[in-house]
């Protein structure tokens, strides 16, 4: 995954944020839904690039750690968290063959997919926790060049989740425009 690392780290250097500094509308709409649900307020963001998901959970009473491959979307996060007056936990790691050695009360996935990891994130669940599943799926309205292995099929996301110990709480498939994607929220056991 090296070369991932390679890719990411040059998108990150760009001046600006690459995908902005608000968070994810879908994590946005529902975070008084997640509050309600979350047993408790220990979050981990999968792929946190820049981390606009991280802080936006930090200012919404998380304690956050947020993980990913890219030196500089992390070093970009933590100055945003620390201008914000935020403390995160912002680590480095290769998600490929990564194995949660934590507990959690909310994972979440967005714009990223590794399907050996799924379970592991539900393993990783406290009882009761929740995990948000929102990435690119694959469509003739897809735009760009995507490695088809890192796009779901329509319809895999819940049937991924469905056998898994747990509920599915919530999920849709957007089929239209530039970046179609299906949107998933899982409650463990």
């Amino acid at each position: 995954m090296q070369e991932d690392g390679a890719k990411w780290n040059e998108r990150y250097a760009q001046a600006g944020l690459y995908h902005g500094a608000a968070p994810s509308p879908f994590l946005a709409e529902r975070i008084g839904f997640l509050a309600f649900l979350t047993p408790g307020r220990r979050a981990l963001d999968l792929a946190c690039g820049e981390g606009r998901n991280s802080i936006f959970l930090a200012h919404n009473g998380y304690i956050v750690t947020g993980l990913d491959i890219s030196g500089e979307g992390l070093a970009k996060a933590a100055r945003r968290a620390a201008a914000e007056g935020l403390a995160i936990d912002f680590r480095r790691v290769d998600l490929e063959g990564y194995g949660f050695e934590e507990r959690w009360d909310l994972i979440i996935n967005f714009n990223f997919l590794l399907r050996d990891l799924i379970p592991k994130m539900v393993a990783a669940l406290n009882p009761g926790g929740v995990i948000v599943f929102d990435t690119i799926l694959a469509t003739p309205a897809l735009a760009g060049t995507h490695n088809p292995a890192f796009l779901l099929q329509p319809g895999e996301l819940r049937r991924i989740f469905c056998r898994l110990p747990g509920t599915i709480l919530y999920d849709e498939e957007c089929h239209e425009g530039p970046a179609p994607t299906a949107r998933l929220i899982f409650q463990g056991h």
